[in-house]
């Protein structure tokens, strides 16, 4: 049954019908063909996996990036930094890596920190003089640092389905994240200084700094006061995304003096067509997750890379190459439901921990929202720039080493994962 509907399930996706509608299609299909399995119990099993206590995470993240990203503190953010590091080599476009870091720590979407920072900063770049595809690719590879810093939505997806704890995986992607900051900002130094980019000349005051620094502070410390509810377990994930919400609400009222009803009314249904869009993906996972488990496909799995590749080493490295391959073709939170059935009894043969599974699992998958053919990111600051593709994939070659190279170490050092 399950490669009837894997073969169902490239057919349609073949055909451009959207992923979690692929995915229904070929599990109903592959059920009604086969006969082996009522499919009134697979419906029930769609509905079922929707009613979580901590799924209601997702929406208030969302509506909290929704609030918090556009109007006034954007370009507050922009400001505060460009005046930090926007003298050095390659600083404007340090500038994004560190706003899309900062802004992880808000909404938890990579393709929401592309959009909204894409639009504002990419503009700016050009500006300056900086090529577009380089600017493009830039924010596109930075925007996946917003999933790794807490709160993140694929964290929440992967804990559904593997059992980790949220609060332990928003913990344990902050030095991850960070890492994959300070190696992006990296290679825009290099590429800063090895082609001469322009940097911001604007004379350095003091007094605006610190205009910009308390400007900006609200906004800042929700990251900290996320990481700190959940550290010391004061709150839930659950709750703390209403707390953030609120907050939102409050630091836009009240600090910024930029909330209306408008704002209020788009950012809610925003958040709506978001949690409606992950939600089926993990409505039309999930009967395949079902079916797979059913047929005992994990344990088999298991058993076959135990057997063939023998290696711990060797199973972690083939278990990184099929995210990799996974990651180019299907949405990211799609492919987190179904290799999490597939990798969490592996892992746990070789002795790895749930959670660094976990990291390593959205650090492959967030590969895949910048590289062709998929590239959610990629896609939308292309637009934004007006680019290419192509031009910005070549532009994005250091990117992906750095990322990959990072990964390695995620994958085989359980203490950058683990807290």
């Amino acid at each position: 049954m399950t490669l009837l509907i894997i073969v169902i399930f490239i057919a349609t996706a073949l055909l451009s019908i959207p992923i979690a509608h692929a995915l229904v299609l070929a599990s109903v299909g592959g059920l009604l063909m086969i006969d082996k399995v009522p499919v009134h119990l697979a419906i029930e099993q769609m509905i079922a996996q929707t009613q979580s206590f901590p799924l209601i995470a997702i929406p208030f993240f969302m509506m909290t990036g929704a609030l918090m990203v556009s109007g006034k503190l954007g370009q507050s953010l922009v400001n505060l930094l460009s005046m930090m590091i926007g003298r050095v080599h390659g600083g404007p476009a340090q500038v994004g890596v560190l706003s899309s870091t900062i802004f992880g720590g808000v909404s938890g979407s990579a393709v929401a920190d592309a959009s909204a920072i894409g639009s504002m900063l990419i503009p700016w770049l050009k500006k300056l003089g900086y090529p577009a595809p380089f600017a493009a690719g830039t924010l596109a590879a930075a925007a996946t640092i917003d999933i790794l810093i807490p709160p993140s939505i694929p964290m929440i997806v992967y804990a559904l389905v593997s059992g980790a704890s949220i609060g332990a995986l928003f913990v344990a992607g902050i030095l991850p994240g960070l890492l994959m900051c300070a190696g992006f900002m990296a290679v825009c130094y290099v590429q800063g200084r090895r082609r001469n980019f322009p940097r911001d000349t604007t004379p350095f005051e003091w007094d605006a700094f610190w205009r910009q620094l308390a400007h900006a502070g609200p906004a800042l410390a929700m990251p900290v006061l996320i990481i700190i509810f959940l550290r010391f377990g004061i709150a839930t994930p659950t709750e703390v995304s209403v707390m953030s919400t609120l907050y939102a609400l409050v630091v836009a009222g009240v600090v910024y003096r930029d909330l209306t009803w408008a704002k209020i009314r788009h950012a809610a249904i925003e958040a709506g067509i978001s949690t409606g869009v992950v939600l089926l993906i993990i409505m039309a996972s999930s009967v395949v997750g079902w079916i797979v488990t059913y047929e005992q496909l994990p344990a088999e799995f298991t058993r076959y890379a135990k057997e063939v590749l023998q290696s711990p080493w060797l199973i972690i490295l083939a278990m990184n190459l099929i995210m990799l391959a996974t990651g180019m073709f299907i949405d990211l939170p799609a492919a987190v439901l179904l290799l999490t059935p597939m990798f969490v009894p592996l892992a746990s043969a070789v002795g790895m921990d749930p959670v660094q599974l976990g990291i390593m699992m959205i650090v492959n998958l967030s590969i895949g929202l910048y590289h062709p053919p998929i590239g959610t990111t990629l896609f939308i600051t292309a637009s934004v720039a007006k680019v290419r593709i192509g031009d910005v994939v070549k532009e994005l070659i250091p990117f992906y080493a750095v990322a990959v190279a990072l990964l390695l170490g995620f994958a085989y050092l359980p203490w950058l994962t683990i807290r």
